[in-house]
């Protein structure tokens, strides 16, 4: 067995295959990975295409679709290579990618996951949302990265090209110790989709991993390609997501002033939506809190560690920093 696999988890992307896969394949080395499409169940010639185009890419086809992170989850569970990276299917990959990752992975036994750089299909000069040059959340459970807060990406001037010890990786290519995935219970299907990488690398961290961003490792991300930005299906999942992974992963002593204080915030995001007469999303961060009340009775048992007030990284409140400092850049932070 090789010492790592590429998963690559397809549902009706057969267009996203025929462009992106090009790159994983020319630019992965077989020495050290297999590439494997996971196929959840879809109806368009993805498969097809895979077989004709792409014969030295293995297929795992599920005959129905598990979604995101019941998909990667059974993957995993399937595949067992020591080390898996969850690779979206619209992202490009360039030389040495995978030997920057895997070679850091091995030589730091304590890091648990790792991420490349994360740059933008559309522009390369610029970070992608989703990840960029690693992840952080602040006090109040706000995800940002280097490279990129709220919606604002900044150019990639080399300003970020050493590694660093990181909140959360990304889920657009996310490099994991395999055991570790799967003894943690992996990505959580509750999540459905969005955050639940976030959700998975705090479990890992809670366990007493590190999780680092590896720039040498570059990639290109198209993102996007499930919900776009401004959905308001987008909107729900990451309130609803963002406090079930509050709840889940802080302990009793803190976590229901957390919530509290989350909460008077998305109240204020609402009242935003309202204001510019955008109803679906304030619809939707209304659902989000709704189901999110029904939905935490699930998580019985909770840590006994507050990551929030542990680390230096998450005492930050980049939501003051952002609108009241008018920061826009990671590296203005204090």
């Amino acid at each position: 067995m090789k010492k790592a696999a590429v998963i690559i988890l397809n549902w009706n992307g057969s267009e996203l295959i025929r462009r992106f896969l090009p790159s994983v394949v020319a630019n992965t080395n077989s020495a050290l990975a297999d590439i494997i499409v996971v196929d959840n169940g879809s109806t368009d010639d993805s498969l097809k295409v895979l077989a004709t185009d792409f014969p030295m890419v293995r297929t795992i086809a599920f005959a129905e679709n598990y979604g995101f992170a019941e998909g990667y989850n059974r993957a995993l569970d399937i595949t067992r290579y020591p080390y898996t990276v969850l690779l979206n299917s619209d992202v490009a990959v360039r030389h040495g990618w995978l030997d920057a990752m895997l070679g850091y992975m091995e030589a730091h036994p304590e890091t648990g996951a790792c991420q490349p750089k994360i740059l933008s299909v559309a522009d390369p000069s610029k970070f992608e949302y989703a990840g960029a040059c690693g992840g952080y959340v602040d006090r109040n459970g706000y995800p940002y990265c280097r490279g990129r807060i709220f919606g604002v990406c900044e150019h990639d001037d080399g300003q970020y090209d050493e590694p660093a010890y990181i909140f959360w990786a990304s889920g657009a290519a996310l490099m994991v110790r395999t055991e570790l995935y799967l003894r943690l219970g992996g990505l959580d299907p509750v999540f459905f989709a969005h955050m639940e990488e976030i959700d998975l690398c705090w479990r890992i961290l809670l366990d007493g991993h590190r999780i680092v961003a590896v720039p040498s490792a570059v990639v290109e991300h198209l993102g996007g390609g499930s919900l776009p930005a401004g959905n308001p299906r987008k909107t729900y999942l990451n309130f609803r997501n963002n406090l079930l992974m509050l709840h889940k992963n802080l302990p009793d002593s803190t976590r229901r002033r957390t919530l509290l204080r989350r909460r008077l915030l998305d109240t204020l995001a609402w009242v935003r939506f309202m204001a510019a007469l955008d109803f679906r999303n304030a619809a939707a961060v209304w659902r989000a809190h709704r189901d999110f009340s029904s939905m935490r009775k699930q998580y019985a048992s909770h840590p006994t560690r507050d990551l929030l007030k542990e680390r230096n990284d998450t005492r930050r409140n980049v939501l003051v920093e952002y609108y009241l400092h008018g920061i826009r850049r990671f590296s203005q932070l204090k």
